[in-house]
């Protein structure tokens, strides 16, 4: 491919990605693997190449474009390479017209700037968006660290959590023998720290209350020596399924999964009532922490979304309050670095329930409130909050 049909094969699949991200649709990655399917004559340079350019003019824009022309326009007058592209050449994009806009440089769409948590300043904004890292976490079911790091020698232990390896860039951890073999789970180090924080300890009984595919419940397992049971919980059946296949490969016999109905979470809870030494709410929210692997989720994000998430949250937490026994603990914890969903979800949480502000045991993280604040910036994780209480005796 020439350049030129490279940038215009970049405005094509961000068009793809400003419509996903208007009508909630596919994620970005997942439009770029199939737009390249479907273009099978870009070879892997060109691949390589497409790929750069797209996700530059997401990380540019902080608003969403209104096109891909005008996010690759805008990204235009930051590279001096680009402008001369615009040539109208065959597969190539056509010449620039007066008149014509660019996307505008942001960081952070405006109207979220004031709503980040005051820790996060101008000297972190930049970090929100720089590339992730790539972090295992060793499954001390299957193996020792020591081990973990002779079957990938590639990897360096990760700055903070002790479970945590940290490899370079491109590298293909899910094809490696430590991953088939559940030596090692692919999970950041910021969600590691949220699972040792819980301080999970052999034959508890946990909640998982919003488990996902699973990630931070095979965590916890781990850290319970595969002692005692987990019940892990979500609304969602696609990511649910997930969990057993997981389970299986990390050598887990400890937890059941159970399919919550959306907005009647507590419906087939009851046996669980008052019941749980551990209850972990990873509540469902703006990913704002997560901007360095998804950027194009800041084109997602509205007010009315956020204030369902917001109340969700707190529907939650209330629900996840009377799973908790007496000097049981409850953990709350988001991959976002907004106010709202977080140091404000727990001192909300704070005010209205009879829990008690418990400390966290994470070697990283700010004071943020009740809570500890992660950030990309500060601490090289993805961006969160998290909280933990006990309830009193």
């Amino acid at each position: 491919m020439t350049p030129a049909a490279r940038v215009q094969a970049a405005i094509e699949l961000l068009d793809e990605i400003i419509a996903a991200a208007r009508e909630g649709g596919a994620a970005a990655d997942t439009l770029l693997t199939r737009g390249f399917k479907a273009r099978r004559y870009a070879g892997a340079k060109d691949r390589r190449a497409i790929r750069d350019l797209v996700f530059r003019a997401i990380r540019r824009a902080g608003e969403r474009p209104h096109s891909g022309r005008a996010a690759m326009l805008g990204l235009a007058e930051d590279d001096p390479a680009l402008p001369e592209l615009f040539d109208g050449s065959p597969h190539g994009p056509a010449p620039v017209t007066e008149g014509e806009t660019a996307a505008e440089a942001a960081l952070v769409p405006a109207w979220l700037a004031k709503r980040l948590d005051p820790l996060i300043d101008a000297a972190e904004l930049r970090a929100l968006l720089e590339r992730a890292p790539l972090d295992v976490r060793v499954n001390r079911l299957r193996g020792s660290l020591t081990q973990a790091r002779a079957a990938l020698p590639e990897a360096e232990p990760t700055p903070h959590s002790p479970i945590g390896l940290r490899l370079p860039e491109g590298f293909q951890a899910e094809q490696s023998e430590a991953w088939r073999s559940g030596l090692v789970e692919v999970q950041d180090e910021g969600s590691q720290l949220i699972c040792l924080g819980c301080a999970a300890a052999p034959g508890m009984s946990v909640v998982d209350l919003c488990a996902g595919a699973g990630g931070k419940t095979l965590a916890l397992a781990a850290e319970m020596a595969n002692e005692g049971r987990i019940l892990a919980c979500d609304t969602d059946r696609g990511r649910l399924s997930r969990v057993p296949q997981r389970l299986e490969r990390a050598g887990i016999a400890i937890v059941e999964s159970l399919l919550l109905n959306p907005n009647r979470e507590a419906e087939k809870l009851g046996d669980a009532l008052g019941q749980a030494d551990l209850v972990l709410v990873d509540a469902p929210c703006s990913g704002t922490g997560t901007w360095r692997r998804n950027p194009e989720t800041r084109w997602r994000i509205t007010p009315q979304r956020l204030a369902q998430l917001t109340g969700l949250q707190a529907r939650l937490l209330d629900l996840a309050a009377e799973l908790v026994r007496p000097g049981g603990h409850l953990v709350y914890a988001v991959c976002s670095v907004l106010v709202e969903e977080g140091r404000a979800q727990a001192a909300a949480l704070s005010r209205r329930s009879s829990l008690v502000s418990a400390p966290l045991a994470i070697p990283a993280g700010r004071a943020a409130g009740p809570g500890l604040l992660l950030s990309p910036g500060r601490d090289g994780t993805d961006g969160f909050f998290i909280a933990r209480w006990q309830r009193p005796c």
